[in-house]
């Protein structure tokens, strides 16, 4: 019986956290979408449902993840987390207050810490402020996101804006005294009619301390990383068993291939240091706006590579053309365009036989696996801090798929991936 039930707002961000899972001692597997009724349970400790609800309309994205916490309780998952972007990623009208909102209703908790922190890759909570590496979130380049621009560093002040519920604080001279002192912190707050904790955490030890405090908390809302500390919760109890290799997975032979479709730095930066390796093709979304001559392009450019050397194709632009491209299509219609010449570019790569594929960009990601027909992720070895590699099943050929965060992983990711053992 699966112990830990968890929710994610994207796909890039439910192998985020899957990742961190393991690494921690679980056996993880990612479920695209809400999962149907007659869906068989999982073999696994953790089970995640990826949902693409991070900008969706509100109605949706609540409907979608109460329907999923309907199906994960009756798995019989004892603890329940919403995991959502380590860079808080919203606008003022949610969607992480509303979605949080109906899950403590739902589960009728009255309460939940929220803490994004995840100090591998460089995101700190100090005074409820959000940090990305040294620089304030609202001047880490989130602030430019095409779709949730970051434009506000206080968390208990971002939060308070989508909820109507009262957010507190558990600063960080709180929770460097550990567990206990976090926990009864947290109590006070819950009793002084706070539905929602700030929770600071600048290190792995300060979310270790944070993941013991939560132990019997009925909801937990969090990125990735404060889920680092709730395994241990489990194995205190005697429900989990220490695993050797909780994340093997089996082999795959084919053709590889890198769709970046993000925007980040991180991945332009990738980008950049791909063309030094690897053959690269950067589609141009703003000079040909059309979904059936990018797919064509790809295509054409891809078939005469395809072979033992991994292929880079790209729709990542800088700021000033992601810009120009909206202004010119409108936003939803800019990021469909994408979405959807990226999705299509995967099909029929897959038909030419690539079997392990590296995504980057969490739209893309969930544009690209919706097409695949991928419905079960099992989740493996972590390339980088938040990016592992995961065994996807579905209505198409078994393959190797990391999807990976727009903002995650070193400049040489992807040739670090591919490199890797058995990948």
């Amino acid at each position: 019986m699966a112990l830990l039930g968890c929710i994610a707002d994207d796909f890039t961000g439910a192998t985020d956290l899957a990742s961190m899972l393991v690494g921690a001692g679980m056996r993880a597997v990612q479920l695209i979408g809400v999962p149907d009724a007659d869906t068989a349970v999982p073999d696994a400790d953790a089970i995640i449902v990826a949902l693409k609800s991070r900008t969706a309309p509100v109605a949706d994205a609540i409907g979608e993840s109460l329907a999923a916490l309907a199906w994960l309780q009756r798995a019989g998952c004892q603890q329940i987390f919403f995991k959502y972007c380590s860079t808080f990623d919203s606008t003022p009208a949610g969607n992480i207050g509303p979605v949080a909102d109906a899950l403590v209703e739902a589960l009728g908790c009255g309460f939940a810490l929220a803490c994004p922190a995840f100090p591998a890759n460089g995101r700190s909570v100090f005074q409820g402020h959000l940090f990305v590496g040294g620089a304030l979130l609202s001047e880490s380049g989130m602030e430019h996101h095409p779709l949730t621009p970051m434009t506000d560093a206080n968390l208990v002040r971002v939060l308070s804006r989508q909820t109507e519920a009262t957010v507190g604080l558990v600063p960080f001279a709180t929770v460097a005294q550990g567990a206990v002192a976090i926990r009864r912190a947290m109590t006070t707050l819950k009793e002084q009619g706070r539905r929602y904790a700030i929770v600071d955490a600048v290190d792995n030890a300060d979310l270790l301390a944070i993941g013991a405090a939560a132990a019997g908390h009925a909801l937990i809302t969090g990125g990735s990383g404060v889920a680092l500390g709730l395994p241990q919760n489990f194995r205190d109890a005697g429900l989990l068993a220490v695993l050797e290799n909780p994340g093997a997975l089996p082999s795959v032979s084919g053709h590889a291939a890198v769709l970046a479709g993000s925007c980040s730095r991180a991945t332009l930066f990738q980008i950049g240091t791909a063309r030094d390796h690897l053959a690269t093709l950067e589609l141009d979304p703003l000079a040909e706006p059309d979904v059936a001559a990018l797919v064509s392009r790809a295509m054409e450019w891809a078939r005469g590579r395809l072979g033992a050397a991994p292929i880079v194709i790209a729709a990542s632009a800088g700021p000033e053309k992601v810009a120009a491209l909206q202004a010119k299509l409108g936003r939803d219609a800019a990021g469909a365009l994408v979405e959807n010449a990226m999705a299509a570019i995967a099909e029929g790569l897959v038909a030419a036989g690539v079997r392990r594929m590296i995504v980057a960009g969490g739209e893309t990601s969930g544009a690209i696996v919706t097409r695949l027909g991928v419905r079960k992720l099992r989740i493996g070895a972590e390339i980088d801090p938040g990016v592992p590699w995961t065994f996807a099943e579905g209505s198409g050929p078994s393959m190797r798929l990391a999807l990976k965060s727009g903002n995650f992983g070193a400049r040489d990711f992807f040739m670090k991936a591919f490199a890797m053992e058995g990948a």
